[in-house]
């Protein structure tokens, strides 16, 4: 049961990084539904640097800057041009999707530079992942950044008219989701799945995404959606090896079934109410 654990905790990793990301985004009022173009971007430029620096702690920090870089994108296009936002994460994915395609055809079926040490069973960026949680409930709670963030989240005229600089706020808040994203793809290419493949995020980012909604936009929720998750994630691979009589196609359809029965339960207009979705979520702010 405690190895189970563990590789649910792995698995579940990418959902943790890149749904508090998300979680930051959202509560400052910008919906991003470019994860995976994110997650794809990080993920190839934490393998290109890891393997060009032969460190894959590097790997990650470019995993990051590369993330963050796409956020930068759909801030201009979401905030600044005040593009819809839906749009924008559409075509980030799109994006994410063409480019890593194109710029990592040099490094298929190169091994990466990978973790060798750990730390209870799991690898270091696991660890870093848990300890984001309690800090992103610091930052969001009892600071005065957080306060700000709720306050453009919910009422962004009413933050203007405090002094609260709404753009900056949610582009920081943006460019946090797209820093965890692209963290979250490099553990991918790094930890997780040591290597470059197209396509590796495998949906990760829509099940990111919904988890969000799912956990309320709290990190603690989020936490455990994303265990949840890692299990189901893990589980297919799990009945696979045990000779199930069923099409494995079918066990693969588990992690994103249990999605699309989340997201048609939270489309309920009453469980909607309760969620605490951002009044201003999605809403371009023109001052």
């Amino acid at each position: 049961m405690g190895d189970f654990f563990v590789l649910a905790l792995s698995a579940g990793t990418p959902f943790i990084l890149a749904s508090l990301g998300e979680i930051f985004s959202q509560k400052s009022g910008v919906l991003n539904i470019g994860i995976e173009g994110m997650m794809l971007i990080g993920a190839l430029a934490g393998f290109s640097v890891a393997h060009h620096s032969g460190s894959p702690w590097i790997g990650l920090v470019g995993g990051v800057i590369a993330g963050s870089l796409a956020g930068l994108i759909h801030g201009f296009l979401s905030i600044t041009l005040m593009a819809p936002q839906v749009i924008s994460g559409m075509a980030l994915t799109i994006f994410g999707f063409g480019i890593t395609s194109f710029l990592g055809k040099p490094f298929l079926g190169l091994p990466a530079t990978s973790f060798e040490t750990s730390i209870l069973g799991v690898t270091p960026p696991v660890i870093i992942a848990l300890a984001l949680i309690p800090l992103s409930v610091f930052i969001l709670t009892k600071t005065r950044f957080g306060i700000h963030i709720r306050a453009v989240g919910e009422y962004p005229e009413a933050a203007d008219s405090a002094g609260v600089n709404v753009s900056l706020i949610r582009y920081l808040c943006v460019l946090i989701g797209g820093g965890m994203a692209g963290l979250s793809g490099a553990y991918l290419s790094l930890a997780y799945s040591p290597m470059w493949r197209e396509g590796m995020t495998a949906g990760r980012g829509w099940i990111a995404l919904s988890l969000v909604f799912f956990s309320m936009r709290k990190p603690i929720f989020a936490l455990l959606g994303a265990i949840f998750f890692g299990a189901l994630w893990i589980l297919q691979f799990k009945l696979q090896g045990l000779g199930f009589g069923v099409s494995p196609y079918l066990l693969m359809m588990i992690p994103y079934a249990s999605t699309i029965l989340v997201l048609s339960l939270l489309s309920s207009e009453r469980i909607r109410g309760r969620i605490g979705v951002p009044e201003a979520l999605g809403k371009p702010y023109l001052r």
